[in-house]
């Protein structure tokens, strides 16, 4: 053989030089991936909405056992006259379609089924401290969640990852460890006399809480915070008066008002109009989910008050159940969410490695939008809207 063929020959079969590859990402930079800005701002907005919800407990429990003021639907109604006098004045004062007129005359009747379900969820729930114990409380409420996973996926079109579900189930296990604390301290507040009704009580509330929340999101991505807050000001301070006069009126006759009473109910309405207007802020960045399991650490935050205020026990469980908690919520929002206008996204989304190129040539076109689970927007090519 030839010089000249050898060298061709070994050319042929010497391997074909390639580029080198990009350094694989070390673990402190995956780490900032998943701590990022976003994540870190959403985790904290979520802890907020926990410290007002605990500052609605303590204020509620100090009214209910130091002066036996038993008024849920009062302290409701409190909520949402200020939730009028902000946000229902502030549509009636708009120009335009989002004048409280306007919007009244498109969706007044969704609106009023909305609030009376935020209502009755806050009933339900609060009337079921009467029949049930705490720990029954605590773990039935957190039903609220699989409620807002369904209701998500089939209303709002909301896909998730297994992260999502790993994520949800740590936050679970959270809280079951301080329902097991609960118990080894023996911090089982509750008569229990009818402990049936309670449980269904807190049952029925807390699917109500979850057909609410899921509507709010709805509500404050796509039309507007003020208008959710203007219409649950609007119908819930009509409904709930009249459910005042006719359940608690005689209650609240026999209130010895003065000047405590009066700043605990002042302390219980600045949290509860707090919460009101700032969970829709959150809402809008993350998610009904999101936000739902944010709140399992606000019974923590009221436990950990409540060692100096009313002497509760201390186990080391608590705090575990913290961490487990916040582990979990950060295992749900380190991967986003997806928002399926047809099937074709849904299948795109289970088969990220091999998209599905076909796609109708005619039809009516709208921009595909997904959420990510810290609410961030991407938007991807147009698809088909599907009627």
């Amino acid at each position: 053989m030839l010089p000249e063929q050898q060298n061709q020959v070994l050319d042929a079969i010497e391997p074909v030089r390639t580029e080198p590859d990009a350094p694989t990402p070390g673990l402190v930079q995956r780490m900032r991936r998943v701590f990022n800005r976003e994540l870190l701002l959403s985790l904290a907005l979520g802890q907020v909405l926990s410290l007002l919800i605990c500052g609605i407990g303590l204020t509620s429990k100090y009214l209910a056992d130091d002066y036996h003021a038993n008024t849920p639907v009062f302290q409701s109604f409190l909520n949402y006259i200020l939730l009028f006098l902000v946000y229902t004045t502030t549509l009636a004062v708009r120009q335009g379609e989002e004048n409280l007129l306007a919007i009244l005359k498109r969706r007044w009747w969704k609106y009023m089924i909305l609030g009376m379900i935020d209502i009755e969820a806050n009933y339900l729930v609060i009337k079921a401290y009467q029949y049930t114990t705490l720990t029954s409380v605590q773990l039935l409420d957190c039903f609220v969640i699989p409620v807002v996973l369904l209701l998500s996926w089939f209303f709002l079109l909301v896909r998730y990852k297994v992260v999502h579900f790993v994520g949800v189930g740590v936050c679970l296990l959270g809280m079951g460890c301080m329902v097991g604390a609960d118990v080894l301290v023996g911090r089982q507040q509750g008569l229990g006399d009818n402990k049936l009704l309670g449980d269904l009580l807190v049952l029925a509330g807390a699917t109500l809480y979850g057909i609410s929340n899921v509507c709010e999101e709805f509500i404050v991505k796509n039309l507007s915070r003020v208008e959710f807050l203007g219409m649950m000001g609007l119908f819930g301070s009509f409904f709930s008066g009249i459910q005042l006069a006719i359940m608690e009126h005689k209650q609240l006759l026999r209130v010895q008002w003065d000047w405590q009473i009066g700043l605990l109910y002042v302390g219980f309405s600045a949290c509860m109009f707090g919460l009101y207007s700032f969970m829709p802020v959150v809402m809008k960045r993350t998610s009904a989910t999101a936000v739902n399991l944010s709140l399992l650490t606000a019974d923590l935050y009221s436990l950990f008050c409540g060692l100096f205020l009313f002497q509760y026990k201390f186990s080391g469980l608590y705090l575990l159940s913290f961490f487990i908690i916040v582990l979990g919520l950060i295992l749900y929002s380190s991967s986003s969410t997806y928002v399926a206008q047809d099937p074709r996204v849904y299948k795109q989304f289970r088969n990220a490695g091999n998209p599905v190129t076909d796609r109708p040539t005619s039809g009516p076109l709208e921009p595909s939008v997904t959420y990510t689970s810290l609410g961030q927007e991407v938007e991807e090519e147009p698809r088909i809207r599907v009627a």
